[in-house]
This record gives structure tokens, C-alpha cells and sequence, in this order.
């Protein structure tokens, strides 16, 4: 069964060398080089649409698919990022935290990080005219699993509203903040009208996952082009098995 690659990434900037919590942030120029690399050996780069189409088998799924995912929505993206991928023609999703448009992402001094900006309602606009697509990462970029109905409500549904009103169109892709769900919060995400939603569970991405509990591939600061090669090529299982499957 062919798969999706689905690639995490947070941050991309001018980082100096880290030794922990390097999944959270990619350096600009290991960043080009990756894309570069994608469109040097043929990958082709799809959109989450285009995702959900091919493992709804309205689409064949083509050879080496990836689709490219940022989180949380940092500034750094337009500066970094975009234009690498504007440069490239490839898609891209950001997934943006409702209640947080415009401020700073305060949950990274828990791991002694200084906030970094997010981005603004007028440079989300101005990204969302040049193609890229955006989802929900949330309302308040809390942790999902375990929360109670009303909180579930307020953190999925909440959210979309937001967006959908800023960006005046569906917003019909979201992300678990911390990788952080179970059954409920799924539920939740779907009963919102969200056709997809991503983990941080790694594996490639197949018609067996349920579309609400998709994995991705996280690329750190440390990866180099062999590095990143590997994870691509991996059609690793996740650690743990999805809660739920298609088919149940």
C-alpha cells in the first residue's frame, strides 16, 4: 500500500546548534536544501486536500507523495520558509491557533525558549493570497487528550469559527497541539466538520489510517540531507497503533 509522508515542521530561522527540543525548529538553509532535494528526486508535494483525496481513493496516490506541514504559525514561516516554497511551486499547510493570531507562543518558555512571534491577521491574508492553506491548531494551544466536552468544544470548534471568519472560507484541516488526543478529542475534531487530523505519530500516511488520526514525519534540527533521505523512504508503523481504523 503506498504512503504519504506527511513532514512536521515548526520553526524554520537562523538557529544556532541545539541539543534538545530540536523537532520544534529547522535551519533556513537545511530547510532549502530539503526542499530542493524533494524536487531533485521527483517527490511530488501535495496539498492536504489533495491528501485526503487519494487516501479516500478519489485520486490514485502518486509515487514518493509528501505533503509539507508547519505548526503553530510563526512568523519565521513568511520570512524562512514561504519564499523557498513559493520558489519551488509547492503547497503548503500551517496550522494556525485561533485565540493566538498576532501574539507570541508562550508555552515555549516551559522548555526555556523565548516566545517567538506568530503570525498576524494581515500576513496570514497576505500568505493565504499566495496559495498557502491554512488549519486549526486549536484555540489556545492546549493539550487535547483528556479534556472534558465542553473544553473539547470550546478548543476545536472555537477555532474553526475563528479562522473561518478571518480567512472567509472552510478551514477544514486541524492538528492535535502537542500531538495530544484520544478518542474523544477525534470525535470532537470530526463532529466540528474537519475532514482531517495529524498526530505526531510517525509513519507514512495509507488509506488504513482514519482521516482524523493521520501521521506525520517530524524533521529536527539535526537532519541532514541522509537523514532526511531515511525518514522519507520509511514506511515505518507508528509506535503505537492508531486508536482508531478506518475500517471499525
Amino acid at each position: 500500500m503506498k504512503g504519504i509522508s506527511i513532514l512536521m515542521y515548526h520553526q524554520v530561522g537562523d538557529f544556532k546548534p541545539m541539543q534538545s527540543h530540536r523537532a520544534n525548529y529547522c535551519h533556513y538553509k537545511r530547510f532549502g536544501a530539503q526542499m530542493a532535494y524533494l524536487q531533485r528526486r521527483g517527490y511530488k508535494v501535495l496539498s492536504m486536500d489533495q491528501v485526503l483525496a487519494c487516501l479516500n481513493g478519489e485520486q490514485p496516490v502518486p509515487e514518493k507523495a509528501v505533503a509539507i506541514t508547519f505548526d503553530d504559525g510563526y512568523e519565521n514561516f513568511l520570512q524562512y520558509a514561504f519564499p523557498v516554497l513559493k520558489a519551488h511551486g509547492f503547497p503548503a499547510m500551517v496550522y494556525l491557533i485561533g485565540g493566538a493570531l498576532g501574539g507570541q507562543a508562550d508555552w515555549l518558555q516551559a522548555i526555556d525558549r523565548e516566545p517567538s512571534p506568530l503570525l498576524s491577521e494581515s500576513q496570514i491574508l497576505m500568505l493565504r493570497g499566495e496559495g498557502v492553506d491554512f488549519g486549526s491548531h486549536g484555540q489556545t494551544h492546549t493539550r487535547l487528550a483528556g479534556l472534558g466536552s465542553a473544553q473539547l468544544q470550546f478548543e476545536v470548534a472555537e477555532s474553526k469559527q475563528r479562522l473561518e471568519s478571518l480567512l472567509a472560507e472552510p478551514v477544514r484541516h486541524f492538528c492535535y497541539p502537542y500531538g495530544s488526543h484520544d478518542l474523544a478529542a477525534a470525535d470532537a475534531v470530526k463532529s466540528a466538520g474537519y475532514l482531517t487530523a495529524v498526530t505526531c505519530q510517525r509513519a507514512a500516511a495509507t488509506a488504513a489510517f482514519d482521516p482524523w488520526l493521520l501521521p506525520r514525519k517530524a524533521i529536527s534540527f539535526g537532519d541532514n540531507l541522509l537523514g532526511y533521505a531515511w525518514k522519507l523512504a520509511r514506511k515505518n508503523e507508528p509506535k503505537q497503533p492508531p486508536l482508531r481504523w478506518r475500517d471499525q
